[in-house]
């Protein structure tokens, strides 16, 4: 698993969900600066989901992450991939 750095401002931070006792998150969405800039979504699970407590819409932020792939085949034999963006630190800058 890949460790990254994103530095953006908050352009949303997502209500949280949970989907049973063991598993909870909320998304923040991120863009970056610069001519070619980007917007990412970072989900924050369990735990980490209350980091984004201490952030508002409109702050700069830096964030921490892993970047995660998986590959997954459907009832059909379809194979699909899918990467996520997990942050375990923000901080404002």
């Amino acid at each position: 698993m890949d460790t990254i750095k994103i530095k953006g401002m908050v352009k949303r931070i997502t209500d949280l969900t949970e989907r049973n006792e063991k598993f909870k998150k909320r998304d923040c969405i991120v863009k970056t600066e610069g001519e070619y800039s980007q917007i990412f979504c970072v989900e924050f699970v369990n735990d980490n989901e209350e980091k984004l407590d201490l952030i508002d819409v409109g702050d700069t932020v830096e964030i921490e992450a892993n970047l995660r792939g998986r590959e997954w085949t459907n009832p059909e034999g379809e194979v699909k991939y899918f990467t996520s963006i997990t942050g375990w630190k923000i901080k404002k800058v």
